[in-house]
């Protein structure tokens, strides 16, 4: 089929991508001429793993390209994606300027040829297919057609992306949603994605199909239910990390073990083991911006959502946590140098937004504290985006503990489960180590000579033999 993506950002390169890697031909389209001349370039405006492969059999596969005009694609397409920013406004609804523009360009650039199915990708507020469908209409009439000749319908198609696993979130998906009552548009979308429901296409050999994966499910639901369907997955999950961290603070009290409580609780199959990993609390675009706006929605409606405002108020307390912690081990942190290791809100990418190194690293710094970093990945970006955080970057997160009085580990990427810790230990002013995100074991952090404190672990006892480790001990058979 013929595709076209408005919008390079993070959603619609890899879903351009990954249409492409399946057979479909796709223009992907971006205003920002200086991102379209990156990725002519082979260059990637966002760090994802596997996304430079992807492109490249994309290329051979149906065929991508990068442009800023809009009109020549859309012409020619089945099926035409929105997938631009909608960032919060200072009360939490989402900013919809950019999905405005890019509605009526796209109406501007129809003619009475055939029917375009238009696919809202970005995350919009509930309701607005019918404001999508209107501004197309809008764009048609402006450009001097009539919208009575002009065929089209609007889809809703929310993503479900994580950022660092996005392809495979793509070819291989928990399910498919689509919103639309025209049956027409259904049936495009449904030969859309047919190699995905089926699972028929061939995997890339950098990210094979899971064993026992055989079809993807494809939801066909209202416009309003595919939009609410979004928010409420990730408002769901945000809810579920919150309530981790929730139990974390209050095993720290109790002297109970959060990783233990989390192996418990996980175990039973209505609840499972995912997002219940205690720490420093969620970030990125996707969460709190969700919320935010689920929030406003039902506030609009006359209802307020508690549990929605719960989740939000608990996780923006969890970053201080850290904070607490090093005033515990360190009393005044004025003078005292700090080592970040990871700033990425997440491992495997490079994405700041939200992130809790931002809020953690402008906190320490407003106390005094002076402040190293090291990221794989994501200190470039952060030079860029932040200039304001006088942090000084390290090669290494060994560059980083030396001569430190505190690490603390923000972004738990697997190079740091594989630390030195005697070493980084030995380096240290004073050999202080936040856990912000329980990436070690209490024990063997202690006995490679750490001050060490997790998040909802009392510190681990010591016995003539040693350190009492504090992680679950599973023996039942098969587990």
């Amino acid at each position: 089929m013929r595709v076209t993506v408005v919008g390079t950002g993070y959603v619609g390169l890899v879903t351009g991508a990954c249409l492409a890697y399946l057979g479909h031909r796709v223009s992907c389209v971006d205003s920002e001429s200086v991102k379209i001349d990156l990725l002519r370039s082979g260059a990637l405006p966002i760090y994802e793993p596997h996304l430079e492969e992807l492109l490249l059999c994309a290329r051979k596969n149906g065929g991508i390209d990068f442009t800023t005009d809009l009109r020549g694609p859309v012409l020619e397409s089945d099926v035409i994606f929105i997938a631009v920013g909608t960032p919060s406004l200072p009360n939490g609804s989402p900013d919809l300027s950019f999905l405005h523009t890019a509605a009526r360009e796209i109406g501007g650039a129809m003619d009475a040829g055939k029917l375009r199915v238009v696919v809202n990708k970005s995350t919009v507020p509930v309701g607005s297919g019918n404001l999508v469908n209107a501004l197309v209409r809008e764009g048609i009439a402006e450009a001097g057609n009539l919208p009575a000749r002009v065929d089209f319908a609007v889809v809703s198609n929310p993503e479900f992306l994580q950022e660092g696993c996005a392809i495979a979130n793509s070819l291989y998906p928990d399910r498919i949603v689509v919103g639309e009552d025209d049956q027409r548009a259904v049936g495009i979308m449904k030969q859309l994605y047919a190699p995905i429901v089926d699972q028929s296409f061939a995997p890339p050999e950098f990210l094979p199909r899971p064993a026992q994966l055989r079809n993807v499910p494809f939801l066909a639901t209202t416009l309003t239910s595919a939009e609410m369907i979004k928010y409420a997955a990730n408002a769901f999950l945000a809810m579920k990390i919150s309530f981790a961290n929730e139990m974390a603070n209050i095993c720290e009290r109790v002297g109970a073990e959060i990783t233990q409580v989390s192996a418990g609780i996980g175990l039973d199959s209505r609840i499972g083991p995912r997002f219940l990993n205690a720490g420093i609390g969620w970030g990125g675009s996707c969460f709190g911006k969700d919320l935010r706006a689920l929030t406003q929605t039902a506030l609009e409606y006359g209802y307020r959502p508690a549990l929605l405002e719960a989740t939000q108020d608990v996780n923006s307390g969890q970053r201080q946590v850290v904070v607490q912690k090093l005033q515990e081990k360190l009393f005044v942190l004025k003078g005292r140098t700090i080592g970040l290791l990871g700033l990425a809100f997440k491992p495997d990418t490079d994405d700041l937004r939200d992130a809790p190194s931002l809020t953690i690293a402008a906190r320490l710094l407003q106390l005094g504290a002076r402040i190293r970093a090291y990221d794989p990945v994501a200190m470039t970006a952060c030079k860029l985006q932040h200039p304001e955080l006088n942090l000084r970057y390290c090669p290494s997160a060994a560059a980083t503990a030396e001569g430190a009085d505190a690490l603390v580990v923000i972004t738990e990427w697997s190079e740091f489960r594989n630390l030195d810790l005697p070493a980084l230990a030995a380096s240290m002013a004073r050999p202080v180590l936040i856990d912000g995100r329980n990436l070690f074991d209490a024990a063997e952090a202690c006995q490679a000579g750490f001050d060490y404190s997790g998040v909802g672990c009392a510190p681990p006892r010591q016995t003539r033999s040693g350190f009492m480790p504090a992680a679950p001990q599973l023996i039942a058979s098969g587990v």
